[in-house]
This record gives structure tokens, C-alpha cells and sequence, in this order.
């Protein structure tokens, strides 16, 4: 194991662990896989199929297992990506809805391996700190409405009076 983190995310897959990985190490700067480990003989698995990845994503260990289909993503786990700004929440909500991804409310999706996301532009998070609560309501019924985030629109709530 190359990593020496006291905790690291291991994502269950059936087979698809080396694709999603290709695929968040591609989206994310300060990214890579770091190595592939692959089944025996001795099962339970295909031998020679690929049975872990481990990868960083801006340089938080990850492990992709391909265990088999007994076990499924839900939304109760997801990442959250913080973005600077409306190019980064494009550059991330489009390129994890490749391949089948699905949009759902309020600046989340579900990528084509069955992971959760949230994408959220750090405009958010300081319209949500303002002092005028009724800047922060308006902001939260406008971001209610959106599927991906947009910076533009939360903010025309937030200044409209």
C-alpha cells in the first residue's frame, strides 16, 4: 500500500474501479493513480482482472475495489467539490455526467459509476454567510430551483431587493 493515511475512502465497484478512477484522476489537478492490483488464482474473481486502484484526488488517498455487484453507491455518501467559480462547476458537473451521469437538485448528480457528488461554487457558501437573512433566503429559493448551480443567478437573488 503506498499510502501511509490513517484513513483512506475505499469505493466498492462491480468491475468498473480502474475506469472511475481514470476518470476522477483526469477531472482533478494534483491527481494520479498510483497503482493497480490485479486478482489470482485464488479467486474470487476472474484472475488477472483488476482488483484495486489506488489513486489521489488533489492529494487525498482513495481505493477503488472491484468487489462484485453485491453493493451499490447511495446518496447517503457523497464528495463535495468546492469550485471557484462558474468555469470550475462547469468543468466538474460536465465531466462527471459523461458517460451517463445523472443531474439532481440543488448543485448534485450521481456520476455513470453510481457515485454522488455535490458541486458547489465557494460563492455559495459566502452568499450564505451574509448577515441579512433575507439575502440568505433568497438565495437558498433560487439555488432550490437549479440542478447545477449558477453563480449569475445566485447572485442576481441575492442582490434583488
Amino acid at each position: 500500500m503506498a499510502t501511509v493515511n490513517k484513513i483512506v475512502p475505499c469505493l466498492w465497484f462491480d468491475t468498473e474501479g480502474e475506469d472511475a478512477a481514470k476518470l476522477y484522476t483526469s477531472l482533478f489537478e494534483n491527481s494520479k493513480i498510483n497503482s493497480v492490483s490485479y486478482y489470482s488464482s485464488a479467486g474470487p474473481r476472474p484472475e488477472g482482472s483488476v482488483m484495486t486502484v489506488e489513486f489521489e484526488l488533489e492529494g487525498v488517498p482513495f481505493t477503488a475495489l472491484n468487489g462484485g455487484p453485491e453493493f451499490t453507491f447511495s446518496e447517503a455518501i457523497s464528495f463535495q467539490v468546492f469550485c471557484e467559480d462558474q468555469a470550475e462547476v462547469d468543468h466538474f458537473w460536465n465531466g462527471l455526467l459523461e458517460g451517463g451521469g445523472q443531474e439532481s437538485q440543488c448543485g448534485w448528480l450521481r456520476d455513470r459509476f453510481g457515485l454522488s457528488w455535490q458541486i458547489v461554487p465557494k460563492l455559495f457558501y459566502e452568499l450564505m454567510a451574509d448577515p441579512d437573512p433575507a439575502k440568505v433566503q433568497r438565495v437558498m429559493q433560487a439555488m432550490f430551483k437549479m440542478k447545477k448551480l449558477d453563480c449569475a443567478e445566485l447572485q442576481r437573488a441575492a442582490d434583488a431587493a
